[in-house]
């Protein structure tokens, strides 16, 4: 059976050098439309039940994380629900970067993939599933640039509002499987924390901020190579209607708290970044922070509080940053949580690494974790 690689489907992305042989196949990863940004690849192997692959994707260290490469390794899946993580070494000198992955597949075929992919059409799954539960309303608010829609899911009635937006960056699938354990937590009749919720804060929920660069295989662009986290000072129809759909909406309704879920190629655990840095800054504000911070710390053994990013110095925040832009417009909690591509250090998995089940267990806690900081959001 001759081997092919394939990647013309909802999310994948990969380019062919050579693949006459299993245990010769050289891929490299093609850029974002229109920008520099290369990470994100999802493939499929086929021909190769029984034989010994050798998978080597090349020139890494000019995609856009090379540092994201060592001590990391590619998720491969026969049935693309359960994800596991394979054999994979990264050697910086190697061909400009080689990140090679070696597995005997015990199938026809077998789908590899930066993360867990979460397909748009997985997406339009939740949304029709969250979206005929009791209680919530389901809107279309905007388009992108490809004609997708742009999905708000609103949840509760409370005063407080809490907005909740994921996946600016498509490649960042953790952030939907995040997403999807939130949802399901939240429309949940049963569970505590989702009815306190419901009754004391309104949700509004975005839960792919980038549904053009999710179905285009994208690590971080959308449809024309723009970041939209980076277009948060000043969005526009023609480069990120996303985002100008997004802040037209929390403009009407104004957050007194946000998060928005990413993840991060680079850094092995979860962790949150902050607003620090904005010009209008005050003690209030840093002290909801660190209250949240220290309440999800205490509830998610999957958090910690040690890894992350560098605090701005005062005034020097990046204001087209949405947590950043947002603090600064409404004086709220506004937050990032970053989620590994790697495994997490605080609590390894051999077989799994950081997953779409651990992610969803983090949106949950997340969300107790929000309850509990509700007295102080107003």
């Amino acid at each position: 059976m001759a081997v092919t690689v394939s990647a013309a489907f909802d999310g994948g992305n990969i380019a062919v050098t050579r693949a006459e042989r299993a245990d010769d196949i050289v891929l490299t990863i093609p850029r974002d439309h229109m920008s520099e940004f290369a990470q994100w690849f999802y493939f499929r192997l086929s021909g190769v039940r029984g034989e010994a692959c050798v998978i080597r994707l090349v020139g890494l260290e000019a995609s856009a994380y090379p540092g994201g490469w060592p001590d990391y390794r590619a998720v491969v899946s026969y049935d693309r629900n359960d994800w596991r993580r394979a054999d994979t070494a990264y050697d910086k000198a190697a061909d400009g970067g080689t990140l090679t992955i070696r597995l005997t597949p015990e199938h026809d075929s077998v789908w590899i993939a930066y993360f867990a992919p979460y397909s748009m059409e997985r997406h339009n799954d939740l949304v029709a599933r969250i979206g005929s539960a009791r209680g919530v309303r389901a809107e279309v608010i905007g388009k992108t640039l490809d004609g997708q829609d742009m999905d708000l899911l609103t949840i509760g009635d409370g005063p407080v509002n809490l907005w909740f937006i994921a996946r600016q960056h498509p490649g960042e699938t953790m952030a939907e499987w995040w997403m999807e354990g939130a949802l399901e937590r939240l429309t949940d009749p049963a569970d505590p924390v989702a009815r306190a919720l419901r009754a004391k804060a309104t949700l509004r929920i975005v839960p792919n901020m980038n549904p053009d660069g999710s179905r285009r295989g994208h690590l971080r662009t959308n449809a024309v190579g723009v970041n939209l986290n980076r277009e948060w000072a000043s969005p526009s129809l023609e480069r990120s209607p996303e985002v100008y759909s997004v802040l037209a909406r929390m403009d009407r309704d104004k957050p007194d708290f946000v998060l928005d879920v990413h993840g991060d190629e680079a850094i092995p655990n979860n962790f949150i970044a902050g607003f620090e840095g904005i010009p209008s800054i005050t003690d209030a504000m840093t002290q909801r922070l660190t209250a949240y911070i220290a309440i999800l710390d205490r509830l998610s053994p999957d958090f910690q509080t040690v890894d992350g990013y560098e605090t701005p110095a005062p005034g020097k925040a990046n204001l087209t940053v949405a947590t950043n832009a947002l603090a600064e417009r409404f004086g709220c909690l506004s937050m990032t949580l970053e989620m590994p591509f790697k495994d997490a250090n605080v609590a390894p998995d051999a077989d799994y690494g950081w997953s779409p089940a651990r992610s969803k267990a983090l949106g949950r806690d997340c969300l107790a974790a929000a309850l509990e900081v509700l007295p102080q959001l107003r």
